[in-house]
């Protein structure tokens, strides 16, 4: 079935869906009406408290367009990762990648690509309060979240810095007012992946509670099947000239066979009626057996791997090609292993405090971090069984403090102000090997390794901000504010070792140093109208800003005629307006929201491997534009009680307005390579008016809820949820050959509760469909495309970051 008829078919049914729905809402609402002396009212939609603006609001209250998961519906659909709330939330994608920033986070089409560790997210993600830009994040495993709230478009005021798409907001859970705890066991087939998790809390005095939560997994399995077979690698030594001959085996056969230990501690101490101070610190552990395990060539001109002839290229069998290091490299290469076992290996610890204290009229609230993370791995980093291999150690550690105000008075004017200081250091160590290069006479460590980098940054952000809050009328308000940044990065890059062979290529013992200042002052406006107590509309101006850097994991090419330039990036920013209107109807069976927006962001910063220069360019498109409406229903029936049915409808039109950005790999004159040609000698096309990177034009999303009791103390509840993208390109150059055709996964769940929900069985399928996508892809494939700006070029491969398939876990949960 084609693009447009799948839409067709879902849109249709969607459309359908809702005109039923209204249909029985009006129906149960006259019904309600004759009765309403004899019968009481159940159900109704869940009025969802969220705290997107700093404050507590309901979800249809505050003029922001925000998609919210209640602790119950995220333990029900198992929301434990930001991968797995970015499958269930419409226009957010999340790319796991192996190396550069560790992930591509896109929010209606915009959003960072990967290969570049030194740009940080346009997507931000918030644990707690405490800001995170780092791609890595995703390593993490969240759980036992108390709410989860995805802010759609610019979010300057109240997030930090460097949010102009959106926010993804995590609230751990706090501890309870009574004992109580639960220990869960999971099982999920395709994978063999054991879950344990265990979770206390309680009050230790009146004033004082702790809330200690645990998870553990471990997979014996994995998700995708790597079919590589060994093949020689012989190195030849440039001072000797003798070649030797080396086998590279095959990585095991099931991957990522991850395992993860995630633990959290809170404290809460209420002395007064006043004062809250509570204290949380996690610790998170996570290893695999191939950081690149989800990586495939499912792009390829002929069809078949550029490296790999008789490998056909595929987008649905979740299948990799991948092969260790030869043992001699392994051991010789720093962060390697022994045995040339590829891994990813992420340990990260933090510490958040959050002191609230409310006097007669103001309530000032701080919330300070510091979090610390290391990521090491060893990579088959042509993502093909070919002979690149690279190892790399990362370090990220920062401290940060907000503290705002925010005033109560009486009167129709009321403040918000503050400010945040955050102190940021990266350290970035990493090792390649290609090229079949020895050197006898290498440091310690470096005798199969054709280069190394080194590179550091550390950062300081000063950024305060206020708002004024008017309440015109009981039912009109006005509110203005801005952030002002200052932030500094003090940078170098360096390649301290290049094998005596390849320094044509690339350049050792050359430091690019860079000492940054960014400022920027983001101004946003939103006037909100309520017209009825169940009916609200509004619209906003918003900016945002992400500020420039240098990008720590590039290449100093000796190819390239502006290497220094190939660094250093400009800051990123947003602006544009957004709309909506939110109601719930028929007394409260029925939420339908409308967002409408547009947004211009200039300087939008990309990454890109330019295979002829061999470098990595982290650049700024002039600019691009996202625009689009935003349709959400959700129907809880009084007269079905436990009943609740939802879904989304969505158009996106998310382009470059004005780039000439480089030419992909191979990319012929016919196709538009070359226009002009730009910095650092490389060819360019006109990329205005072509689609941004993983920016389908229409999304949908269908399903419902449903839970009832079925005997003494016994419930049933059984969910299903249907998600629909159209197509899209994964890669941010126009590359056609990363053409993702449109798709529908099909998420399930059944369970059931006894003794009153003391005990429960569940089942949970995700993608049942079985369907693979990709969610970004690497720039172009290493080792592959030839010829750009001439007639007869050959594309380049198209490696995707793919997706999960199919998984069914069997969950056993007791609650105490």
């Amino acid at each position: 079935m084609s693009s447009r008829s799948i839409c067709r078919v879902l849109c249709g049914s969607t459309a359908l869906s809702t005109a039923l729905l209204l249909a029985g809402v009006a129906h149960a609402q006259g019904v309600e009406n004759a009765t309403a002396a004899e019968t009481a009212v159940q159900g109704g939609v869940e009025d969802i408290v969220v705290t997107a603006r700093k404050r507590e609001e309901s979800i249809q209250n505050i003029p922001v367009a925000v998609s919210a998961f209640s602790q119950a519906q995220i333990d029900r659909a198992d929301l434990t990762s930001v991968e797995k709330i970015a499958a269930s939330t419409p226009q957010l994608t999340v790319g796991r990648a192996s190396n550069g920033s560790g992930a591509q986070i896109s929010m209606r089409g915009i959003g960072s690509n990967s290969t570049s560790l030194g740009i940080e997210q346009s997507v931000a993600v918030i644990v707690d309060g405490a800001y995170s830009g780092q791609g890595r994040v995703i390593n993490e495993g969240f759980f036992d979240l108390a709410r989860v709230e995805v802010l759609k478009g610019p979010q300057a005021l109240f997030f930090g810095k460097n949010a102009t798409a959106g926010v993804v907001s995590l609230t751990t859970a706090d501890p309870t007012d009574e004992f109580e705890g639960r220990v869960r066991a999971g099982y999920e087939f395709k994978a063999e992946q054991a879950v344990l998790e265990g979770v206390i809390s309680g009050p230790l005095s009146d004033t004082f509670g702790v809330r200690f939560a645990i998870r553990g997994s471990k997979m014996w399995g994995g998700y995708y099947r790597n079919v590589s077979e060994a093949f020689d690698y012989p190195t030849t030594d440039f001072v000797t000239g003798v070649t030797t001959p080396h086998e590279a085996l095959p990585t095991p056969n099931n991957q990522p066979r991850e395992k993860e230990l995630l633990a959290r501690l809170t404290l809460k101490w209420e002395p007064t009626s006043r004062l809250t101070v509570n204290v949380k610190g996690t610790i998170n552990y996570n290893r695999n057996n191939n950081n690149s395990w989800n990586y495939v060539a499912f792009g390829c001109q002929s069809g078949f791997s550029t490296v790999n002839p008789t490998t056909e290229c595929r987008d649905d069998n979740f299948v990799s090609h991948m092969n260790k290091f030869p043992v001699a490299l392994g051991e010789e290469t720093p962060f390697g292993k022994d045995d040339g076992s590829l891994y990813n290996y992420y340990r990260a610890w933090g510490l958040t405090g959050q002191v609230g204290y409310e006097l007669d009229n103001i309530t000032i609230t701080s919330v300070t971090n510091y979090s610390r993370n290391k990521n090491s791995w060893a990579c088959s980093c042509a993502y093909q069984a070919a002979g690149v291999y690279a190892t790399e150690g990362t370090t990220w550690r920062s401290f940060s403090n907000e503290t705002r105000a925010l005033t109560s008075f009486d009167g129709p004017v009321n403040l918000m102000i503050g400010a945040l200081y955050q102190k940021t250091k990266r350290v970035f160590d990493q090792n390649v090997v290609f090229a079949g290069v020895e050197n006898s006479a290498a440091p310690a460590g470096m005798r199969y390794v054709a280069y190394s980098k080194n590179s550091e940054t550390e950062g300081e952000t000063i950024s305060p901000f206020a708002q004024v809050i008017w309440d015109v009328t009981d039912a009109l308000n006005f509110t203005a504010g801005v952030r002002y940044t200052h932030e500094t990065k003090d940078s170098y890059f360096v390649q301290p070792y290049v094998n005596p062979s390849l320094t044509g290529l690339f350049v050792p013992n050359a430091t690019v140093a860079a000492d940054q200042t960014f400022t920027n002052w983001s101004p946003e406006a939103t006037i909100a109208y309520k017209v009825t107590p169940d009916i609200n509309v509004y619209a906003a101006y918003k900016t945002a800003y992400k500020s420039g850097g240098l990008s720590n994991s590039g290449i100093y090419s000796g190819l390239s005629t502006t290497p220094d330039e190939d660094f250093l990036f400009d800051p990123e920013k947003a602006k544009g307006f957004e709309v909506g209107f939110k109601s719930t109807l028929f007394d409260r069976q029925l939420r339908f929201n409308v967002t409408g927006y547009r947004f211009k962001f200039s300087n939008l910063q990309v990454d890109f491997f330019n295979a002829p220069t061999f470098a990595y360019l982290t650049i700024n498109a002039g600019a691009a534009i996202s625009k689009g409406i935003e349709t959400e229903f959700e129907y809880a029936p009084h007269g079905v009680e436990g009943l609740t049915l939802r879904g989304t409808l969505n158009y996106n039109s998310s382009k470059y307005r004005n780039f000439l950005g480089p030419c992909f790999a191979g990319q012929t004159i016919a196709q538009g390579c070359p226009s002009p040609t730009g910095p650092g000698g490389f060819p360019l096309q006109d990329l205005s008016g072509k689609s941004t990177s993983v920016a389908p034009k229409w999304t949908a999303t269908l399903g419902g809820y449903y839970e009832t009791d079925i005997g003494a103390d016994t419930t049933f509840g059984i969910g299903a949820d249907a998600r629909y993208s159209g197509s899209y390109l994964a890669s941010a150059f126009g590359n056609e050959l990363s053409h993702v055709d449109s798709y529908i996964t099909f998420d399930a769940s059944a369970k059931v509760g006894f003794q009153g929900g003391r005990w429960e069985l569940a089942v949970l399928g995700k993608n049942l469909t079985n369907r693979q996508y990709f969610l970004g892809a690497h720039a172009d494939g290493p080792l592959t495309g030839s010829g750009t700006g001439t007639a007869a070029g050959i594309s380049a491969d198209q490696i995707g970051f793919g997706t999960i398939p199919r998984t069914v876990m069997l969950q056993a949960t007791f609650n105490y």
